[in-house]
């Protein structure tokens, strides 16, 4: 059976995130799919990813004989974040913009999974052409043609690293103007963020199912 790597990186809780409720109709619908499958989860806001030091970076770039006890220490939890990327039949990553951007807690995740000849630019890599959906919630619009356009880097940021360092079949769902309902200043946007929500709900649980249906044939 498949293995989905379900990554959530909200503050918020459960309903109280807009990414999390939609990545969980996306695991929902996957686990209708693959009620003996397996679901590797991590929670990135309840356990953050450690952030990349000096002996994490420089071990990747070192065979593992001629490592120090603290890179070898530090290599090692790099080595289960990717294992677990390497695991995934498919992944699905829950990215909220936080000021423009994506959490630091999943940027850290990324950071330890990018290995330079193992995840990244190498032509063996086990990653290569896993599909990834990304669940980008945020508070306003920054779609094409609105005022803020030129803030939305989250987005193009997750391209470059998923798509174009990775090689990872990248899909995204944008729930947008998640902020309406908690905002006065844009109250007459909820309807606007209603049907984003909805349209990011049934377009998880479609896309859940035509991947499950993928590894299924």
């Amino acid at each position: 059976m498949a293995t989905l790597l379900h990554i959530d990186s909200s503050v918020f809780p459960g309903s109280a995130s807009t990414s999390r409720t939609v990545t969980d109709a996306f695991r929902k619908a996957w686990e209708e799919q693959h009620p003996q499958g397996t679901v590797i989860y991590r929670d990135l806001a309840a356990t953050p990813a450690p952030h990349i030091t000096a002996d994490a970076h420089t071990a990747g770039f070192a065979p593992a004989d001629a490592h120090t006890p603290e890179q070898a220490a530090a290599f090692a939890e790099r080595v289960k974040f990717i294992e677990e990327l390497e695991r995934a039949d498919a992944i699905l990553i829950g990215a909220p913009m936080y000021n423009y951007a994506i959490p630091s807690t999943l940027k850290a995740w990324l950071d330890n999974v990018i290995l330079v000849g193992r995840t990244a630019m190498a032509e063996d890599s086990k990653v290569k052409g896993t599909p990834v959906t990304v669940i980008a919630s945020r508070g306003g619009s920054y779609a094409p043609g609105t005022p803020r356009e030129g803030f939305e880097y989250v987005q193009n940021y997750l391209e470059a690293i998923l798509r174009d360092t990775l090689g990872l079949d990248l899909d995204f769902i944008v729930p947008e103007l998640t902020m309406a309902p908690h905002n006065p200043a844009m109250s007459e946007l909820v309807p606007l963020f209603e049907a984003s929500r909805t349209k990011a709900l049934d377009a998880a649980a479609i896309r859940a199912k035509e991947l499950a249906d993928r590894f299924a044939a």
